[in-house]
């Protein structure tokens, strides 16, 4: 049976003594129902993780003493920067989960000129602490040691001319060069539009930026699929997979 794995955020050191904080109690002495002397696996989001043992746990409060650090971070080769139209509700959700999941090391949720939802002052705060759990879960399921980073909601225009990626590309689905075609980079920078896609002006401006047009195949994917297939396939081709 798999050890379970849960996020701390604080710093860790072998020998120590770690009380969990309240959610992650919660999850392990009533989710999962373990008990003293059980194994668990625990991680700062800054690499490596420590293997230990619950010492105690009651119905207030779980104590962990770490034994053994591991410092596989499972970090991919490529360093992958994920910029894309900001969605409604479970579909960015799903993205953010799912795009943990397959190694990227950066999350830029962008407002453009399609995109339908609005999110500002406390209703946007409220949001990015919900996308940050989101990808810590992601982490503790998928047995990534590093966090990705997931930036705070940036317009377009701004974005493109930060963009981090050696390689940058922008999907453009009228257009037919696909990533097999590509020399092999250390980092990239995909770039995704929300549910009816990045305006003309928007891929002109990309490309200006120095975005390369990329297309994922003669159909048209929903903005939830494509960021799977672009991630999948450029860590197939230059990452892990």
């Amino acid at each position: 049976m798999r050890i379970p794995r849960v996020y701390v955020d604080q710093a860790l050191c072998q020998g120590q003594v770690i009380v969990l904080s309240d959610n992650a109690a919660h999850y392990v002495s009533r989710v999962l129902r373990m008990g003293e002397g059980r194994p668990l696996i625990l991680f700062n989001g800054q690499g490596g993780e420590y293997h230990g043992q619950i010492v105690s746990a009651d119905k207030k409060a779980v104590s962990v003493e770490l034994d053994t650090y591991n410092p596989d971070d499972r970090k991919s080769p490529l360093d992958i920067e994920l910029a894309i139209g900001l969605s409604r509700g479970e579909r960015w959700d799903f993205v953010l989960q799912k795009a943990t999941e397959l190694g990227v090391s950066r999350i830029v949720p962008l407002s453009t000129e399609r995109t339908e939802v609005k999110l500002k002052g406390d209703r946007l705060e409220k949001k990015q602490q919900h996308w940050q759990q989101i990808g810590i879960s992601a982490c503790e399921q998928s047995q990534r040691n590093r966090l990705p980073e997931i930036a705070p909601l940036t317009n377009l225009l701004d974005y493109i001319g930060e963009a981090k990626g050696a390689a940058k590309f922008v999907l453009h689905h009228r257009d037919s060069q696909g990533l097999a075609a590509q020399p092999t980079p250390t980092s990239v920078s995909l770039l995704i539009g929300p549910e009816g896609g990045l305006s003309d002006e928007e891929i002109t401006a990309a490309r200006t930026a120095g975005f390369q047009p990329l297309t994922l195949g003669p159909r048209v994917l929903r903005t939830e699929t494509a960021p799977i297939v672009a991630i999948s396939l450029a860590q197939h081709l230059w990452g892990d997979l």
